[in-house]
């Protein structure tokens, strides 16, 4: 056998065997669905990060993880010596400004006014009784103007001393509401150094230690209630087939081997620019019988589905909706749903025909 007969026997072989190999597959009916991919965390319900009002040092936590807690339950007290010392000082200018504290200066001013009344009632008796007198004929014209002016005098004296009192008093109630308004102002601040629950629920996680600093811009503790729901991202490619009430098949890492369902409850109608997705909640309609915040899970949000379709896989599906029938011919045919592994075709294909996978 010469050599050039010899390598078109083998070439003819090594031709025949690779075409005895290539996979093909019959189109087949069956139940399709079209899903859209989306990955998420479980949160409870309500689930929210405390921040402090205000800056200072944890003095005591007072709670634990895993306590429930009511609305306004203190959670975390913290230390702020200047706070401290200013309502200390509200109290006792309240004290100061109390008119009890101020009873001396009433007192004196009360008696300024009964010597000066006195005197004005004196002097007006001697004024009367020297205009009598010079009705009569008797006594000079200046001693009785002298009279007539020392009256005057006293009399002007008198509401002066009047005057002088309610100012006082005016002034005493000024600082009084005052005083207490600085102290009311004080207590609230003094109160921004307890953080308090702002709803009841679970206490999650406590993100601090005793004796640590604390900020109005970090986190401090996680509270949600005992409720749970599902925070989903999905592609903004997909978002525009995404509808409320759609129902959700999910897997979780925790549970492997189990699915469970949800459906959508709502989207949130901002897209995250760094992601490139939206957030989507959903409820379960049957979950685990133990869950926690910030499980992972991977979701197929279903679209649509169909009971009976014929399907290929996906990888036997060209670019431009075409196949390669078992003659090498390449068919155009027409899908409709698609699914992650398979593909269905509306036209062009029957469950009678072989098509090949493409090479």
């Amino acid at each position: 056998m010469n050599k050039p007969f010899l390598y078109l026997s083998i070439a003819s072989i090594l031709l025949f065997s690779c075409k005895k190999k290539r996979e093909h597959i019959s189109p087949i009916e069956e139940k399709i669905t079209e899903s859209v991919y989306a990955s998420g965390v479980v949160k409870s319900n309500h689930q929210y990060q405390v921040f402090s009002t205000t800056n200072g040092i944890i003095a005591s936590i007072l709670v634990a993880k895993g306590d429930i807690v009511k609305q306004g339950d203190a959670i975390i007290s913290i230390t702020n010596t200047t706070a401290k010392l200013n309502t200390e000082n509200a109290k006792i200018a309240v004290d100061y400004a109390a008119t009890s504290s101020n009873s001396e200066k009433i007192n004196e001013l009360q008696v300024n006014i009964d010597l000066a009344k006195n005197k004005m009632d004196n002097d007006a008796l001697l004024f009367k009784k020297q205009s009598n007198l010079w009705n009569e004929g008797i006594g000079s014209k200046n001693e009785l103007d002298q009279r007539e002016l020392a009256f005057k005098s006293s009399s002007i004296n008198y509401e002066t001393a009047k005057l002088k009192l309610t100012q006082l008093q005016k002034q005493i109630a000024f600082q009084a509401k005052q005083s207490q308004k600085n102290l009311q102002i004080s207590s609230v601040i003094t109160n921004d150094y307890i953080v308090k629950s702002e709803a009841s629920g679970r206490v999650y996680n406590i993100l601090k230690e005793k004796g640590e600093m604390v900020n109005t811009q970090t986190p401090i503790a996680i509270i949600g209630d005992s409720t749970f729901k599902l925070e989903l991202q999905v592609d903004e490619y997909d978002i525009a087939k995404i509808k409320i009430g759609q129902k959700i098949i999910l897997t979780m890492d925790s549970y492997k081997g189990q699915t469970f369902e949800a459906v959508v409850n709502k989207m949130i109608p901002l897209m995250d620019e760094r992601s490139k997705s939206f957030t989507i909640e959903a409820g379960f309609i049957n979950k685990p019988n133990t869950l926690y915040p910030n499980l992972t899970c991977e979701a197929n949000i279903v679209i649509q589905q169909k009971e009976k379709a014929i399907t290929i896989p996906r990888n036997y599906l060209l670019t431009g909706d075409s196949v390669i029938l078992n003659n090498n011919e390449k068919k155009k045919v027409i899908v409709g749903l698609k699914d992650y592994q398979k593909v269905e075709i509306l036209s062009g294909l029957s469950v009678n025909d072989i098509i090949l996978k493409p090479l």
